[in-house]
């Protein structure tokens, strides 16, 4: 009897820990973008039977959103009681990988996922009893499994397509399989049982590949992993930062599915997983982010860990290339070639190990750093199936990417998002994006970066201060700059830093003088002193960005004069390259290292054309005429390769490095800074220089402006900015100068202003807020699907007086950003509607919109779906609501308020004259819920639509609605579809009102 009691008292509690961490669950469950996780769960749970296939079936609806058929489970799940709840936690720990389980209790009972079905004797039984395993199993022999179903005249061929969509990953194929056989009936189900143990009897296909690999392969594979090893295991970037290990100093940035805008958390992992696929046949994997953003650290640490045999080791071979250096290579080769003298060298067996490599692809990784920086843009206009077949190194590396040669091997790719077009899109298993660190990033990087706590905790101090650095700080080449200076920083006073120019004049000064014969400071000659230095340095840069040069040869660095004293200053280090090589090679620290010094060279020498300036800020005109220019020629390798830019076949990707170098002149030119450059070149010279960077600014904006096209009729005027019009206000606020800043954006008269999809982080929201503050007008700021977060909030806060509408959807905020944007809003007379959909927003926050609404009674339009408001924010809610008398739009849906919630905002909106939409969908509304709102379309006349749906409502709840229909003429339509409505009741209600849909 104790024994049972203690039973029960367990599974009570596994229910109400099913309920309590509804959300948590939801969010382990769908935060991926992949129905994986939720999908292996209801594998075990038809396995143990608690689960029937109705159910099943009425979880799965095909098209519908994920974090809809998650709740749906979670739903039934809780409607089945103690035991199921139970199960289901138990299912679910051992489907979410460790790191996921943090936060969340399971139930102390386990379970054997297949036990029940041992007492099955059928084998459509069996399916179901042992459905984990069974999907485990024929994930890799698919092909063979359907060829078996065919040959026995159970399936045919448009059954192996309907299996076989590209739409769907492996493991989905291999349930879809399941799924179709089981419909069959007993004969198909025997066939597939029959397969697999078969196929388990031959042995698996990697086991079989282990039995014949080459003599010599085990010895390649240790040199290849030795060799990575050595390459990676020490920061290769920043000049290696003194040294520093890469398990030091390494620290994740945020990475992102391009096309998943939930935001979940990704590890370096998911690159070659199942997560994000969009394309099943392309083997070309994408990550994706702004110079800076971590992307060849990343892979620095994917490669270190395959060569540690710690993760990757799916792969049996890795091959690293960088293309800066691969630009490098003018000799046509082989992939063999490629492979072998880029990489590694196999001491005997070349061709065997080669072959093995040509057999089995899928058990091989290329990987290639930095597509931007290779020479000529992407084609697959010169197709090359054979590896054995000599052509030129970006033939190679453009066949490899689309799947012509070595189809099977998975190829992962870093680029500027500039450099992507969609050409390259289309061959693409699936693609990343790089957003930097987050704010722990930043004290992470800068803890592991300084072994002194104290200094460390200084800079971050000081990094508090100063927000405008702090957003800057999200770019990890930026974070490393503040960090590896920070003795100037801590010295140079709070908020004195403020513009990306600022950053990297600080670490010009910190190396030089370093190599100083006088300790001079700022503003008194320590530039003068070093100014061939920078001379010599600058022309490198240039003409190496004129290029697309960015690895040099000791010839083109003495063609430029620069001299052994120049390389010791340490902005120039040398090239490694895993190909042997006995000649140096030179780059600069970082690539907006070389923009850098290529922006001083602009504004200091008096050898750079009257016309450099303008092409630099109309980068087309740079593209069709700048290298005829003498002074881009100095880097390119022949007469030969100058013909082939002129034929146009160089690459335009360069264009990116154009614009930051663009950014830095504008920067350079800033009052601030103009006194540095009066001791190094003539007044006159930088004024002129001056006006011709603001006139080029003013210009570009208007160009901006004549491209938004005339508002249709009844519809406001919108302007949808371009990533090129955020370079350009970039550029003004590196400038500093609000005249020109007021010049620029007040012929800007648009209603509404949308940036959606630019690549907003907190290091643009500064030069926004900067610009968009002069904005004559109010407008609607349009900000969606970008990575603003918290930090960037603040950054905006300076605009939010001419904000009449914001817009930040699925933008990484937290309660934190919104009490301080709260906090400003409600200070601003214009400001009238928010909307912050797909943020991480919880009933911490909810508490702050009241006070809004509470003290705004011309605030109209409240959005926060899709967050974690419970009942309890819901109720903050409502006490706002009672005192508000403007509001027209409120939308909650996706959250969680469940009948108790919806009750509060019942009895606070039923006497509303102003409330025109209510959205609740996805809520957990049930029949109370519903009863209640009827109160509010009984009572309040000014109501249009009511959207209640994919609830947990039944009849009785819709009778309350018809009901109160009833008494009212204005309601237009509330939305009830995917409710707890059989087919019948549904129909009979249809008949009751037509505004009713269902």
């Amino acid at each position: 009897m104790s024994e049972y009691g203690n039973r029960k008292s367990e599974s009570m509690f596994a229910q109400e820990l099913v309920l309590k961490q509804r959300t948590e669950i939801l969010h382990v469950l769908c935060s991926s973008g992949s129905a994986e996780h939720l999908e292996r769960v209801l594998d075990c749970l038809l396995a143990q039977g608690d689960l029937i296939w109705e159910d099943y079936q009425n979880i799965q609806v095909l098209g519908r959103a994920l974090y809809t058929n998650a709740r749906q489970l979670l739903n039934l799940v809780y409607t089945k009681g103690e035991a199921t709840c139970e199960l289901f936690l138990t299912a679910l720990k051992q489907v979410l990988p460790e790191e996921q389980q943090a936060g969340l209790s399971f139930s102390g009972c386990c379970f054997n996922p297949e036990k029940k079905g041992e007492s099955q004797n059928t084998s459509t039984q069996t399916l179901l009893s042992r459905r984990p395993s069974l999907v485990n199993k024929l994930q890799g022999c698919i092909d063979g499994a359907l060829e078996a179903l065919v040959v026995s005249g159970h399936f045919t061929s448009g059954d192996c397509n309907e299996v076989q969509l590209p739409v769907h990953t492996p493991s989905q194929q291999a349930r879809r399989l399941l799924d179709h056989v089981r419909s069959k009936g007993e004969p198909a189900a025997k066939v597939v049982l029959d397969y697999i143990q078969q196929n388990q009897e031959s042995g698996t296909i990697l086991n079989q590949e282990k039995t014949t690999l080459p003599k010599e392969f085990s010895k390649y594979q240790k040199k290849l992993s030795s060799s990575v090893s050595a390459q990676s295991c020490f920061l290769s970037t920043y000049g290696g930062t003194g040294h520093m290990s890469l398990d030091d100093i390494y620290t994740e940035g945020q990475l992102e599915l391009a096309q998943d805008y939930v935001h979940g958390p990704l590890g370096l992992e998911d690159i070659v997983g199942t997560v994000g696929i969009v394309n099943e046949e392309a083997d070309t994997v994408l990550v994706s982010g702004e110079a800076g953003s971590g992307k060849s650290t990343l892979l620095q640490r994917l490669h270190l860990l395959w060569a540690r045999g710690a993760a990757f080791q799916d792969f049996l071979l890795l091959f690293p290339f960088s293309c800066r250096r691969l630009n490098s290579e003018h000799r046509e080769l082989s992939v063999q070639e490629l492979l072998f003298q880029h990489c590694c060298w196999p001491d005997r067996e070349q061709e065997e190990i080669f072959q093995f490599i040509v057999d089995h692809p899928h058990l091989i990784v290329f990987t290639f750093d930095g597509l931007d920086e290779l020479k000529q843009s992407f084609s697959d206009e010169h197709r090359l199936c054979c590896p054995t077949q000599r052509a030129p190194v970006h033939v190679l590396l453009f066949n490899l990417i689309q799947g012509s040669l070595m189809k099977g091997v998975w190829k992962v790719v870093t680029s500027r998002p500039e450099a992507v077009g969609h050409l390259l899109k289309k061959h693409l298993r699936k693609e990343f994006l790089l957003k930097g660190f987050s704010p722990n990033g930043i004290d992470c990087f800068v803890k592991k970066h300084h072994s002194d706590p104290n200094v460390a905790a200084k800079v971050l101090e000081s990094l508090q201060t100063n927000t405008a650095l702090l957003g800057l700080c999200h770019n990890p080449v930026l974070c490393w700059i503040v960090s590896q200076c920070h003795k100037e920083l801590l010295g140079c006073g709070e908020g004195s830093l403020q513009t990306i120019t600022d950053v990297y004049l600080m670490i010009l000064q910190h190396f030089l003088q370093h190599q100083s014969t006088q300790k001079s400071t700022i503003g008194l000659g320590w530039l003068q002193e070093h100014l061939k230095t920078v001379l010599h340095l600058g022309q490198l840069a240039f003409e190496g960005i004129g290029s697309t040069c960015y690895v040099f040869s000791c010839t083109e660095l003495e063609t430029c004069g620069v001299t052994e004293k120049d390389i010791c200053m340490g902005f120039l280090i040398q090239s490694t390259d895993m190909s042997s090589t006995h000649s140096k090679r030179y780059e600069f620290l970082h690539v907006t290292v070389q923009c850098f010094f290529a922006a001083l060279y602009i504004i200091l020498s008096s050898n750079t054309e009257h016309s450099t300036i303008f092409k630099l800020f109309e980068p087309q005109k740079m593209r069709e005429t700048g290298l005829h220019s003498s002074c881009f020629k100095a880097c390119l390798p022949s007469s030969d390769q100058q013909e082939q830019v002129l034929e146009g076949e160089a690459r335009t990707a360069e264009t990116p490095n154009l614009s930051i170098t663009a950014t830095f002149v504008s920067g350079l030119l800033s009052q601030r800074h103009r006194g540095l450059w009066l001791h190094c070149c003539p007044r006159a010279m930088l004024e002129k220089k001056i006006k011709q960077v603001s006139r080029c600014l003013a210009k570009g904006m208007q160009k901006h402006f004549r491209s938004i096209p005339q508002p249709v009729a009844g519809e406001k005027k919108s302007m949808h900015a371009m990533p090129g019009f955020v370079w350009l206000i970039k550029c003004i606020y590196e400038m500093q100068e609000s005249r020109i800043a007021k010049d620029a954006i007040s012929k800007l008269e648009v209603d509404h202003l949308k940036l959606t999809y630019c690549n907003i982080g907190p290091v643009e929201c500064t030069p926004l807020a900067y610009v968009l503050q002069h904005l004559r007008s109010p407008v609607g700021l349009q900000l969606d699907n970008n990575s603003v977060g918290d930090v960037g909030v603040e950054q905006l806060l300076p605009c939010m007086h001419i904000c009449k509408a914001l817009y930040l959807r699925n933008s990484n905020i937290t309660d934190e950003g919104v009490r301080k944007l709260i906090a400003k809003g409600i200070q601003c007379d214009n400001f009238q509607k928010i909307a912050l959909f797909n943020n991480k927003l919880t009933d911490a926050c909810t508490q702050h919109f009241s006070h809004l609404l509470k003290t705004r009674q011309d605030f109209l339009c409240l959005r926060l779906g899709n967050n974690n408001i419970t009942a309890e924010g819901a109720k903050q809610l409502a006490e706002g609501l009672k005192s508000n008398h403007s509001l027209t739009h409120l939308g909650l849906w996706g959250n969680r308020i469940g009948d108790a919630g919806a009750e509060a905002l019942a009895s606070a909106l039923e006497n509303s004259k102003s409330l025109l939409w209510l959205s609740l969908v996805g809520n957990g509304v049930g029949n109370a819920g519903a009863c209640a709102l009827a109160n509010i379309i009984k009572n309040c006349t000014s109501l249009e639509e009511l959207w209640l749906t994919e609830n947990c409502i039944t009849k009785t709840g819709v009778d309350c609605l018809i009901q109160a229909l009833e008494h009212n003429a204005h309601v237009k339509s509330i939305w009830l579809r995917n409710n707890e409505l059989s087919l019948e009741e549904v129909e009979e209600m249809k008949q009751c009102d037509k505004r009713l849909i269902f």
